[in-house]
């Protein structure tokens, strides 16, 4: 049996305890033992504004959520030095809530959480409040040791994408992209693919950077001079990976039959089309951590916060595939 998995709080002034709160009400509905860190008397007080029956128990260990999570949400007690009011972040919670995530990543270290699922936070707050890192995936490389080499994957049923540059602007993105980097991006999808979901032999599809990939270099020779090489090194080292393909045609239902996951040159050519095709139920995957990482795919949604209209759906998803991931890396090692 895994340990119960740890859930971040998130921007405390987002819809992170909502969501929260509710998923724990929707237990019965798959998901597996876990446990927040978080202030309780804040999701108490919560609670009661949403008028959600969820009683909140504080734990001293991750060890004790399995046997209290049938009966109620079992919290690790973190303290904010503000006070909360929904959809009002204060920047003075910023360390707690980037304490918050070392935290999670210090229990999965040492084996008493099985994964972690990071509630939303605000990079501008967090910004604000002292936080130098670009956003989660960053940081989390950072606490594992790995600058420079996170990799962020995005899925719903019937497609993953993963972003070879990610929060970056756009300009940006295409001076840092090289053969070297689609290599390394594609080689920790694939192992991710086989590892993480049991795929024995995943299929890597290659979407161009430039309009139908470059148009034989018509519109720029990126596609020539990088991608495709980078295509031709994958190959080699024995991955199924395809392209350079046009962006525009790589997504619709026939397309997504062929691949088991889709490597992007840059952020909006693999978000827009995951967020169209499943807005409330995609999850955020970070590859290549020793640790289990995944994250609800939307943002703090200060409108919404302490209204009760959050939708849950996502972090559900985010809670049921970090399971997911860490029963097949535990089967992989066994």
């Amino acid at each position: 049996m895994i340990a119960p998995l740890a859930v971040t709080m998130g921007e405390p002034a987002g819809i992170g305890g909502d969501i929260a709160l509710k998923a724990w009400l929707r237990r019965s509905e798959g998901l597996p033992p876990f446990f927040m860190i978080d202030q309780p008397d804040r999701l108490r007080t919560l609670a009661a504004r949403l008028g959600l029956d969820c009683p909140i128990v504080t734990i001293a260990d991750p060890a004790q959520a399995a046997d209290i999570f049938a009966q109620a949400l079992p919290v690790l007690a973190l303290d904010l030095p503000a006070m909360v009011r929904p959809g009002y972040p204060d920047p003075a919670n910023a360390g707690a809530v980037a304490r918050a995530i070392s935290w999670a990543v210090e229990l999965c270290t040492a084996g008493r959480a099985s994964a972690l699922v990071t509630n939303p936070i605000h990079k501008a707050v967090m910004y604000q409040g002292g936080f130098t890192f670009p956003g989660h995936t960053e940081y989390l490389a950072h606490l594992a040791g790995l600058d420079g080499h996170e990799v962020m994957m995005l899925a719903c049923p019937g497609l993953r994408v993963v972003p070879v540059t990610i929060h970056v602007a756009l300009t940006e993105a295409i001076r840092l992209l090289s053969r070297e980097l689609i290599v390394s991006v594609g080689t920790q999808t694939a192992r991710a693919l086989r590892v993480d979901f049991g795929l024995a032999l995943p299929r890597l599809a290659v979407a161009g950077l430039n309009p139908h990939a470059g148009e034989d270099g018509g519109m720029g020779r990126e596609d020539i001079d990088i991608v495709a090489p980078a295509i031709a090194d994958l190959r080699a080292a024995g991955i199924d990976a395809f392209g350079p393909l046009p962006s525009d045609t790589l997504f619709h239902a026939r397309a997504r039959q062929t691949y088991d996951a889709v490597l992007c040159m840059y952020h909006d050519q693999a978000l827009i089309p995951i967020k169209t095709i499943d807005f409330d139920g995609g999850v955020n995957i970070t590859l290549g951590l020793p640790f289990v990482r995944t994250s609800p795919d939307h943002g703090t949604a200060f409108a919404l916060a302490g209204t009760g209209q959050a939708v849950e759906t996502s972090l559900m998803a985010a809670i049921r595939t970090a399971a997911e991931i860490a029963a097949n890396r535990a089967a992989a090692l066994s």
